[in-house]
């Protein structure tokens, strides 16, 4: 038997004398009547009134000193010591305290707040009930989860021992609700889209598939946060719409890369992507600033100013610049010559001129601290932006450029009908030459053109961009990121 069924098979033991002694071992409901965090903050004024509080925690240390034991009690607000003592809570409750609880059990604990001679802010015990006993031991705090696996598999563990982890949670919050509020606050409706497709659409990517068995049929889970249907619902007449919510691509795994993450994307009807560009630059300086309080950053070794002027990134001049390529003129044997040159590994499965361009964007793209805008970018890569009226091979589109990658895309939306159906046939074509990431003919979006949608400029930003401004791989700042099981 290993030392943590040995520990288990003890506190088992200990579960079965609560139930006896109580018949309670897991009760629903507490008298607590403070948090920690606000005892503490009104400490002086609780103490002073000489009455009775009631506090709840978990138990994260425990030293006894003949007769008396001291614990440190921790909830979701903070933490501070308490005292048990046999004079207090009498000779039958401390014998039943010290032969039942363990570090990580929940407490309830009565009593008076008071100082220590030390002068340790305390709460001494007049009485306690056990409010959930844990069976499993809690890793000591530096000897404890050590593998980094291990850690995001026992995520609820890394979060109760390290401050950085539970802030980044609070921080990832603030960040979602703080671009839901300035896009409120500038009169967008947030809207839901389906899940659930038959056609994906949006993006270029792989998705994932299942069936669903009402309607016996394949279905796919989005790989954009509604797109298209955002796109209709300009048809129907909403002129601003956005939604937040979980997006799922089943391609590879990196620092910048998941499959189940969140986005959030926007449509703004009478608009076009300069005026996006413009809305984009007030949003990241209002969601950033509110989420850490500061526009300069160190990532990933570049420093980033986001309250500098942006600057202005031309796609085929930087591709010249870094890939010493003309992608405008260049064929697909010469651009894969240039990417095995550069030493550029690529999928080879259904590549393409579109794939070979992408690659070497890639690869470019990586000099550039950032913040600022790529625009220019060519046809073949963007099967849903309106064309530049001067050069129709380029396209309406940006991208925001942070530490060498992209944080967020839009454009002016393609609305033509004819030239959408064209897009989307060069697209089926290369999804039947083995490109899964290639995009959908989507029969029913190019009927709502169609009917005609306004002018319309869209834009989406992931949570890859969080992650960079915390510095962390992409799976770390996620809350509980997908793991392979335990073997």
């Amino acid at each position: 038997m290993s030392t943590i069924d040995e520990l288990k098979k003890v506190r088992l033991q200990k579960l079965n004398t609560i139930k006896q002694v109580t018949g309670l071992p897991y009760p629903a409901k507490t008298k607590r009547t403070h948090a920690i965090g606000e005892a503490l903050d009104n400490f002086s004024k609780l103490s002073k009134a000489q009455k009775s509080v009631v506090l709840a925690g978990r138990i994260m240390a425990m030293r006894g000193h003949g007769g008396a034991t001291f614990l440190d009690i921790q909830d979701g607000t903070g933490k501070m010591q308490a005292l048990v003592k046999e004079e207090k809570v009498g000779e039958k409750g401390y014998k039943f305290f010290e032969s039942v609880f363990d570090i990580g059990d929940f407490i309830e604990i009565d009593g008076m707040l008071m100082t220590t001679k030390r002068g340790e802010k305390t709460i001494e015990a007049d009485d306690f009930k056990v409010l959930a006993k844990s069976l499993l031991p809690l890793p000591e705090k530096w000897h404890g989860l050590q593998d980094e696996e291990e850690k995001l598999r026992k995520r609820y563990l890394d979060i109760l021992f390290n401050p950085e982890v539970k802030e980044m949670i609070a921080k990832r919050s603030v960040f979602w609700n703080s671009m839901r509020e300035f896009l409120l606050e500038k009169k967008f409706l947030e809207v839901e889209t389906p899940v659930l497709e038959t056609t994906t659409g949006g993006a270029d990517a792989k998705p994932f598939q299942t069936h669903h068995n009402a309607l016996d049929l394949d279905v796919f889970l989005r790989i954009s946060m509604g797109e298209l249907w955002q796109k209709k619902l300009m048809v129907a007449g909403f002129e601003k719409t956005f939604e937040i919510g979980r997006q799922f691509r089943n391609e590879g795994m990196d620092a910048e890369h998941l499959q189940d993450y969140t986005q959030m994307e926007f449509y703004w009807a009478y608009a076009d992507y300069k005026d996006g560009m413009k809305l984009v630059e007030e949003l990241y300086k209002h969601v950033i600033k509110k989420t850490f309080g500061t526009l300069k950053f160190n990532i990933r070794g570049f420093e980033v100013d986001f309250g500098k002027k942006w600057q202005m990134y031309d796609y085929q001049t930087l591709i010249n610049k870094y890939a010493d390529i003309d992608i405008l003129e260049a064929t697909l044997p010469e651009m894969e010559k240039q990417l095995q040159k550069l030493g550029i590994t690529y999928d080879k499965t259904g590549f393409n001129k579109t794939r070979a361009i992408d690659n070497l964007w890639k690869y470019c793209r990586k000099n550039l601290p950032g913040p600022g805008f790529l625009i220019n970018q060519i046809v073949d890569v963007a099967p849903l932006a309106k064309r530049n009226e001067k050069n129709p091979k380029t396209v309406q589109q940006f991208q925001v450029i942070l530490a060498g990658s992209e944080m967020g895309k839009g454009y002016s939306e393609l609305n033509d009908p004819v030239d959408q159906a064209e897009r989307f046939s060069e697209q089926q074509k290369l999804r039947e030459k083995g490109d899964e990431e290639a995009q959908m003919f989507d029969k029913d979006f190019v009927e709502a053109l169609e009917y005609g949608m306004p002018p319309t400029c869209g834009f989406g930003v992931s949570e890859r961009l969080f992650s960079f401004l915390m510095d962390k791989p992409a799976r770390e700042a996620q809350i509980f990121p997908l793991m392979r099981p335990k073997q």
